[in-house]
């Protein structure tokens, strides 16, 4: 019999999962760098960051609305993520026609759309193989804190100031939304394919969101952060949330890529 020949991803699969965490890690900050770059030299408009961004969020929704079609479960996923994801993007899209309405707000129009669907079947259609007791992440743990930060720290705009807490406290909840779904995740140890491909969309858009902030930041030689003069905190709060989104989405999306390269359909977290 002829030995089949591994393909040279195969190769290089192999060859990543031989390495030392310490490798593993130089490796991801090197891509992710490489990334940036990349980004900053081919993207000419860095609006488009933010579109791009928006558009895989979208995406990470229709997943679960293929996988809620199909296989008739919702087992794995979190409401409460769920209702804080409708509940930024509701937010953030009063906000937007208030001050912009233009191609993001019509992405959020949609991408909210489709997350109150999912809410819908959580709650209703596929309420027996939701698993509440692995849902338990206390949403005032989220939403209190962002609700005082979104007071003391909001744009300055010619708006009123509501619309300029609320454009702030999407921010802020959109930052930690994702955590009552990792909580979810880690409780059951075992994360079913579709679930992953939706988070690891979410790692992704926040990627590029947070790419935005670094080429600006970067360019601007760290004047962007204080846009409309010393003292005003906005821009560095709102870059922060983006940070904190990444890092947190960062552990998942390692775990998920280790899962890609081993060949497994189940993601196994750690404890």
């Amino acid at each position: 019999m002829v030995r089949k020949r591994s393909s040279p991803a195969n190769v290089v699969l192999g060859w990543l999962r031989r390495q030392s965490m310490r490798v593993k890690v130089f490796i991801g900050v090197t891509v992710a760098l490489f990334a940036l770059v990349a980004l900053k030299l081919t993207v000419k408009n860095h609006n488009h960051f933010f579109v791009a961004s928006e558009a895989v969020h979208a995406l990470g929704i229709m997943v679960l609305i293929y996988k809620l079609a199909t296989q008739k479960t919702c087992s794995g996923l979190s409401l409460k993520s769920q209702e804080l994801t409708a509940m930024f993007l509701a937010v953030r899209l009063f906000c937007s026609t208030i001050m912009e309405g233009d191609i993001h707000t019509l992405l959020d129009f949609t991408t909210l759309v489709s997350t109150i669907w999912v809410i819908y079947m959580i709650r209703f259609k596929l309420k027996s193989t939701y698993i509440k007791e692995l849902d338990n992440f206390p949403l005032y743990y989220v939403v209190v804190p962002s609700a005082i930060l979104a007071v003391l720290i909001h744009p300055y705009t010619g708006h009123f100031r509501v619309s300029r807490i609320l454009w702030a406290l999407g921010a802020y909840i959109e930052a930690v939304s994702i955590l009552p779904q990792l909580h979810l995740m880690q409780n059951a140890k075992m994360i079913e394919p579709f679930t992953a491909h939706y988070v690891f969309a979410l790692g992704i858009s926040r990627f590029l969101s947070c790419a935005h902030w670094i080429i600006k930041i970067y360019e601007s030689g760290g004047r962007y952060l204080y846009f409309v003069g010393s003292g005003y905190f906005w821009f560095l709060a709102a870059f922060l949330a983006e940070m904190v989104q990444t890092f947190i989405l960062t552990d998942f999306c390692y775990y998920y890529m280790k899962s890609f390269m081993q060949g497994q359909l189940i993601m196994k977290m750690p404890v």
